[in-house]
């Protein structure tokens, strides 16, 4: 199209585009345009992610290696944190305080160290996962991958430093004079339900964390309110003997108690089912799988905003 101005000279107007009056959804629409980043259904969620296996499982056990590379004695820090942790708790819990009444030192002495270190396991997974995202934002910025690997990886690479662990754990209860038998079989279904509860809280605390970091200062003085109140260091049942009975089973059914007190039954021979509440592996069961469910679909919500902020 064209004009001729008051002095003559020609002057040539644009034509209408055929995309005026669109919006950015329409023109998204109609050029086949798709977000960058965006949140990809849940199933296909699942299936990038287990793509990524290989990923994950290598990340974790990069993050292993390194975690005490700088240390002179290298990974058997892997061991002997949980173990000098349990000596401190033996000496002011069992020697001052006398919280081990009601078991023989051959029981007790098991009883501590298995809880210290499968307690362990629970606090570094959620405390690793609180940095997942907020700690790796240079990675999530850089790359196009499920964010759900990372917490998924940090929850894994605890699960194999207590597996060193372990091995300490089981020299220990021999030790002590609870020798294998079958029943030993059952720490399997019972970390594995932990682990899984550990991957649901680790992606919470994951998206948590990235949109506020000042809560990785405030975790430590949770995590330690929770391990005092799970029986790590005391029998839950002989220590509230006088109080309530509410509030013991209220203790018990903790999901860091439960999972603590299944292995504690399934290693140490004079820890016998007394010791458990009721149904509990129907309980461990359903912490599990309210956790994994909860937490994997909480943290996938949130996908397409990590590393944005």
């Amino acid at each position: 199209m064209s004009d001729t101005t008051h002095d003559g000279a020609i002057a040539t107007s644009a034509r209408p585009s055929p995309d005026d009056g669109l919006t950015p959804a329409e023109l998204a629409a109609k050029y086949g345009l798709s977000v960058s980043g965006a949140r990809p259904g849940l199933v296909e969620y699942v299936r990038q992610l287990w793509g990524r296996r290989h990923f994950i499982l290598a990340f974790s056990q990069a993050k292993l290696t390194a975690q005490y590379s700088q240390a002179k004695l290298g990974q058997l820090w892997q061991v002997a944190t949980p173990l000098l942790n349990a000596l401190v708790y033996y000496l002011i819990f069992g020697l001052i305080l006398g919280a081990g009444r009601g078991m023989p030192k051959e029981v007790y002495i098991p009883f501590l160290v298995t809880g210290v270190f499968v307690f362990t396991f629970t606090q570094t997974s959620v405390m690793a996962g609180v940095r997942a995202i907020s700690g790796n934002l240079g990675l999530v910025r850089a790359l196009h991958f499920p964010r759900a690997s990372l917490p998924i990886s940090f929850a894994l690479q605890q699960l194999q430093q207590l597996l060193f662990s372990m091995v300490v754990l089981v020299l220990i209860v021999v030790g002590f004079g609870s020798y294998p038998s079958l029943s030993w079989l059952l720490v399997l279904p019972a970390l594995g339900l932990q682990f899984v509860f550990n991957v649901g809280l680790a992606m919470i605390m994951a998206r948590m964390g990235s949109k506020t970091p000042d809560l990785a200062q405030l975790m430590p003085f949770i995590m330690r309110t929770w391990m005092y109140g799970s029986g790590v260091m005391f029998s839950i049942k002989v220590m509230l003997a006088d109080k309530p009975a509410w509030i013991a089973e209220v203790l018990m059914y903790n999901p860091a108690a439960i999972y603590m007190d299944l292995v504690r039954f399934a290693l140490i021979d004079g820890y016998d089912s007394s010791n458990l509440p009721s149904h509990v592996w129907l309980a461990g069961g359903l912490w599990a799988l309210l956790l994994g469910v909860a937490g994997f679909v909480y943290f996938w919500k949130a996908e397409e905003r990590y590393g944005r902020g």
